[in-house]
């Protein structure tokens, strides 16, 4: 293994400084992204899709869990996947790994999902075994031909105006590389963030960051259930008329 040089203390911040200009490019390029993203046109999803669940079926507009967002990760955990039945897929699985808790997403009104198509016991005991705690549901019909990862892993954004739901995000791929923090979601939703510092359309919600972020076990009932809904109803209901389909 040939190895890069040994410098001293001060040539090597300044090659760190160096590369520090580049960085910050790249971050700026990638909030320039997220921005992008929120302008997105949308798509109305029009027919019904079932999922089992852990005590019962679920529509798509019920995995929202009452929020106004959601994030769908497609894991292949099923009959015909290296693995079964003790495992899921191993990229998928090392994406589950990585998943950060899920109540600072819903401590901005989003609502993470696993769904694969092994029946619910066996996703109860891969999870168990594996100590992922993110809700998971088990695809019943065309949801997964539909939304493009039937073949391959993927994650859609979804946002829910009332009973209407629409598709506003996809990625896949090596884009998937990068999900499982907080902001990774984050950054692919309609209304991002949702912090004052971002570059959102002018009807959308937004909060100092800092202010909202909290203990994980500390988010109370209120926080952003009630209180954060009503401020992202305020600020959709101004340009939601402009955004449909």
């Amino acid at each position: 293994m040939k190895t890069p040089p040994i410098v001293t203390a001060q040539e090597w911040e300044a090659a760190r400084q160096q590369l520090l200009v580049k960085e910050k490019e790249l971050t700026r390029a990638r909030d320039a992204l997220a921005a992008e993203r929120r302008r997105m046109p949308w798509l109305a999803v029009e027919k019904d899709y079932e999922f089992g669940g852990p005590e019962a079926t679920a529509s798509l507009l019920d995995l929202f869990e009452g929020r106004r967002q959601l994030v769908v990760y497609r894991a292949f955990y099923e009959p015909g996947v290296d693995g079964w039945p003790g495992h899921a897929c191993r990229g998928c699985s090392l994406v589950a790994d990585q998943v950060a808790h899920v109540a600072h997403l819903n401590a901005r009104d989003t609502t993470l999902m696993f769904v694969s198509r092994a029946p619910q016991p066996d996703i109860a005991r891969v999870k168990a075994r594996m100590g992922w705690t993110m809700p998971w549901y088990t695809i019943t019909d065309d949801f997964d031909a539909d939304f493009g990862v039937d073949e391959w892993h993927g994650t859609n954004a979804f946002f829910r105006d009332g009973d209407q739901v629409f598709r506003t995000y996809f990625i896949n791929s090596r884009g998937d590389e990068a999900m499982g923090s907080t902001w990774s979601y984050l950054d692919i939703t309609a209304l991002g963030r949702q912090e004052q510092w971002e570059d959102s359309p002018a009807s959308y919600p937004q909060t100092p960051p800092y202010e909202w972020w909290n203990w994980h076990d500390e988010y109370s009932d209120t926080q952003p259930a009630q209180r954060w809904s009503a401020q992202v109803e305020r600020g959709i209901q101004a340009g939601q008329a402009r955004r449909r389909p």
